[in-house]
Parts: structure tokens; C-alpha cells; sequence
């Protein structure tokens, strides 16, 4: 089912407009001719908007089917219908889906569809359909997108993952802090304002806490213009371009991320290569699936390289941010000629080693993450009992005498 914006007449010849749910434009027609409303203009509520990529799982699974389907004879038409309407699928994604189905019956090439969907689907995979429609070979072309985006989603959930314990040790370690100085630390100043001296720790402890209580609104809204302002400076391209670099240069981090850029444009690349792309044309198309800017801005200087005929291996050499072993192996592919036998298996090194590198990193940051957090709560505490443990011990000694 798809929703269509309508313009219609009703019999008194007045023009209405709206939104209607239906199959097809014949059902909207035969829908409102029953209300008594004659048809007069229509379009897809989804032609001209913008949407986001779909997820890597879902492309893996929908060129999955859509492989299997056309290599055992079902037409396109019929396979696209098939996968619109499974209902396993969300309603935006069946949408969509539906949206290609309906170009695809008006002519366009199932490639010129994805395209049209205004982001929906990576720039990779349309540019390997439209390579696969022209040498016929879309069914293989499918299943190897289905292993591609397959392993992209695994690397993804391995990260999100892996960064999950980490973020939840962070929150909690902030909301004891808040909780400790907003509820517990107010209820002890008087105790500690009848004390003639205070320890150092104390001082400090409760001068933040006054200080927080005190300004709580004006750093509220410093918080908030400092987030808006790194929002901003975020989206411009020099900044970007900085942050990126910068992240790359990352003790630990920035290796492992190296390491997750080079398998993604080692697949990449072997994908669109052994889809029959030029290589240049593939390097094009590979540099808006790196996630780096920094990376990216280097490779019209690489593409520039090949077209001036130099080897492929000497054009990725010249990108900063790639790990050193990839243009060694490109050079073994191409004086083997099994250029996209060896960025496959490049990219499952990469791949396994990108999977030790997030271990490893987990490894160092998550006993990190508890030694600080442990020390702030420490302090903390040894700032509120030191006192009281002085003021007891003082007691204790006035009895004595």
C-alpha cells in the first residue's frame, strides 16, 4: 500500500485535496469515485522527500531475497512485489519498496528507482545495479551485496556493542555525583558549618556544591550554548575535516579506526571491481562509504593519479589514514591479476582484526572507566567522613581528659 497526495472534484465541481491510502492509482481513482470525488491530479506522498539510508541489515536481507528470487526465475516485478508487501518489514521500508516496485512497472531500471528514493539506498549498491543490468548478471550481484551489507552490520553491532558497558558506566557515574550533591551534601552543612575547622577535601567538596546550587541556571545554559555551539562547528567542513584527522591520530583509537576504514573500502572497492565498474569510477564511488572526511578528501588526488595511469596500488598509497598493508596487497592483486580475490581476503583480515582491536580497546577503557569512577566517588565520601571522623576523634579525646 502506498499514500497519495490527490486533487479531486466533488459533483457541486468543488476542488478538494488530501491524502488516501491504496494500492495503486487505479484503487485511489475507484476509492474516490465511490465518495463521489472525481480524480482530477495525484502524487506519491514519498516522491520529493528525503529519507535516511536504510539499515545495513535490511539492505543485506532484502538483496538476500531479491538474489535468491531471480536466480531461481522469478521475474523482477514479481520478486520486488513479494518483498513490498512482507510484513516482517517496517511500514516506511515497505514504502519505499513499494515506491521502487511501482517505478519499475512505468520502465525505469530497478537502479534509476533506488535512486530516485532520495538517500534510501547507499550510492554502492545503486551504482552495482546499474553495472549488473547492464552485463545481466543482477541475481549474483544481489547475493554478494547480501554478504557485503551482512558484514557491515556485524561490524556495526560489534561497536555499538562494545561501547554500550562503557556509556552505562558514564551516566552512572554522573548520576551519583548529581545525587550525592544535591540531596546528600545539603543535609550535612550544618553539621559541618559547626565545625570550627574542615579539611581541605571538604572545603573543596562543598565550595563546588555551593557554587553548582548557587549558579545551577546560568550553567545550565552554558551547557546548552557550548552543546549548540559544538553542534555547529561540528557541521562545518574545515572543523570536520580537523576532527577527523585528528581522530586518526588517537592513541589505540585511532588504530582501530584505521583498521574499520580500510576493510570497509577494501570491500567496497572488490565489490564494485568484480560488479564491472571502472576503477576509477570506483574510487568515486567508494569515497562516500569511508565515514572520514579527512580520508575522503584525499582521493581526488588518487583518482587523479589513475587517470594520469598510474597503478592503483601507487594511488592508494598516496591516502593518509589507511593502514600501510593495503597498498602492498593491492600491488600482489595486481601483478597476480586476482585484484578482487586479494581485497576480499584483505578485508577479512581487516575485518577479525577490527573485531581484536575493539576487544582489546574494551579491555583497556572499561577498568579505566571504574578507577575514575571510583576515585570521584572516593573523594567524595572521604570528603564527607574525614570530618565527621575528626569531630568524633576530637570528642572522643575531650572525654578522655
Amino acid at each position: 500500500m502506498a499514500k497519495y497526495l490527490y486533487q479531486a472534484r466533488d459533483k457541486d465541481g468543488n476542488l478538494e485535496t488530501g491524502t488516501m491510502t491504496a494500492a495503486d492509482e487505479d484503487e485511489l481513482y475507484r476509492c474516490l469515485k465511490e465518495k463521489g470525488k472525481f480524480l482530477i491530479d495525484t502524487e506519491d506522498a514519498l516522491e520529493g522527500k528525503t529519507h535516511h539510508q536504510l539499515p545495513a541489515l535490511m539492505l543485506s536481507e532484502f538483496n538476500r531475497e531479491l538474489g535468491d528470487m531471480l536466480g531461481a526465475g522469478v521475474t523482477l516485478v514479481r520478486a520486488l512485489t513479494i518483498l513490498s508487501r512482507e510484513e516482517t518489514r517496517k511500514k516506511k521500508e515497505r514504502e519505499i519498496l513499494a515506491q521502487v516496485l511501482k517505478m519499475v512497472r512505468q520502465g525505469d531500471s530497478v537502479s534509476d528507482a533506488m535512486e530516485k528514493q532520495c538517500g534510501a539506498f547507499p550510492l554502492l549498491m545503486i551504482n552495482m545495479y546499474r553495472a549488473a543490468e547492464t552485463s545481466g548478471s543482477l541475481s549474483d550481484t544481489a547475493k554478494r551485496l547480501a554478504v557485503h551489507y551482512e558484514k557491515e552490520h556485524q561490524l556495526n553491532t560489534r561497536i555499538k556493542g562494545a561501547t554500550t558497558y562503557p556509556k552505562i558506566l558514564c551516566i552512572l557515574a554522573v548520576v551519583v555525583v548529581v545525587f550525592i550533591m544535591s540531596f546528600i551534601l545539603p543535609q550535612l552543612s550544618e553539621l559541618f558549618d559547626s565545625l570550627s575547622k574542615l579539611p581541605a577535601s571538604t572545603r573543596i567538596l562543598f565550595g563546588i556544591s555551593n557554587f553548582v546550587q548557587s549558579h545551577f541556571k546560568a550553567l545550565l545554559a552554558a551547557i546548552v550554548i557550548l552543546v549548540v555551539i559544538i553542534i555547529l562547528l561540528s557541521k562545518m567542513p574545515a572543523v570536520r575535516l580537523k576532527k577527523d584527522e585528528w581522530k586518526l591520530k588517537l592513541p589505540i583509537v585511532g588504530k582501530l579506526l584505521s583498521v574499520i576504514y580500510t576493510a570497509r573500502f577494501a570491500r567496497c572497492l572488490s565489490s564494485l571491481y568484480c560488479a564491472g565498474i571502472p576503477i576509477a569510477t570506483a574510487m568515486q564511488v567508494v569515497k562516500r562509504t569511508i565515514g572520514n572526511v579527512y580520508i575522503e578528501s584525499q582521493f581526488d588526488r588518487a583518482v587523479s593519479l589513475l587517470r594520469e595511469g598510474k597503478n592503483l596500488s601507487e594511488a592508494v598509497e598516496s591516502i593518509k589514514g589507511f593502514r600501510g598493508k593495503l597498498a602492498s596487497v593491492i600491488r600482489v592483486g595486481e601483478e597476480s591479476g586476482d585484484l578482487a580475490m586479494m581485497l576480499d581476503s584483505l578485508a577479512d583480515s581487516f575485518d577479525y582484526e577490527s573485531e581484536t582491536a575493539v576487544n582489546r580497546l574494551i579491555s583497556y577503557l572499561e577498568p579505566v572507566l571504574i578507577i575514575v569512577m571510583a576515585v570521584v566517588i572516593g573523594f567524595i565520601m572521604v570528603a564527607v567522613m574525614l570530618p565527621i571522623y575528626d569531630s568524633y576523634s576530637a570528642i572522643g579525646t575531650n572525654v578522655y581528659y
